[in-house]
């Protein structure tokens, strides 16, 4: 149950705001046809306005402000911590001895807006050894199960490093006045 009050939209407001869904949905139905064909283009037309009318997905607001330079910062770090983490839950598979020791560790994160807080679960789900396994919206607590938390350095360790993947987040995606009531922005107003 969501303690948030949703206002019912009406299909053509939903169509209104959602066109750029229907056109990927266009794009994903003709890839997967194979061949770009009026037919096809049209057929995937029809089934993006269905779906978006049929099967609406709540509206989420949207403050922030895409600081494309920090987004490319965000994916290189996420790519490299990927790469890394795959590589030590590889070692931690075939290594022989110790069993390694899994924890749940719970973090309050700075802003519990839901989408900074997807953001930062999935980022911090998709990255090998570690899964989210409880949000709790309304206080902004990410519980994340991890591997080997010796391995990993520890608990304080998973907590900072989860919130610096949320300080990643919100610099590339958040407004100046986001950034700031969570303590990240400069003395000079932007971001840091």
């Amino acid at each position: 149950m969501s303690l948030h009050v949703r206002r019912r939209t009406t299909w053509r407001e939903r169509l209104r705001h959602q066109w750029s869904a229907i056109l990927w949905l266009a794009l994903v139905w003709v890839l997967l046809w194979g061949s770009f064909t009026w037919g096809n283009v049209l057929a995937g037309l029809l089934l993006g306005v269905l779906v978006v009318v049929l099967l609406p997905l709540p509206q989420l607001p949207f403050h922030g402000h895409v600081r494309p330079l920090r987004v490319l910062a965000l994916l290189v770090r996420f790519g490299a911590d990927l790469f890394v983490a795959s590589f030590q839950v590889a070692w931690q598979a075939i290594r022989p001895g110790r069993q390694p020791r899994g924890a749940v560790v719970g973090v309050r994160l700075r802003n519990p807006s839901d989408i900074y807080l997807t953001v930062t679960a999935e980022l911090s789900s998709l990255v090998p050894g570690s899964l989210v396994v409880e949000v709790h919206r309304l206080t902004g607590m990410l519980y994340l199960h991890v591997l080997d938390l010796e391995a990993y350095g520890g608990v304080d360790k998973v907590r900072a490093d989860v919130l610096a993947l949320e300080a990643r987040v919100l610099r590339a995606l958040a407004s100046d006045a986001e950034l700031e009531a969570a303590g990240l922005a400069t003395r000079g107003g932007g971001a840091a």
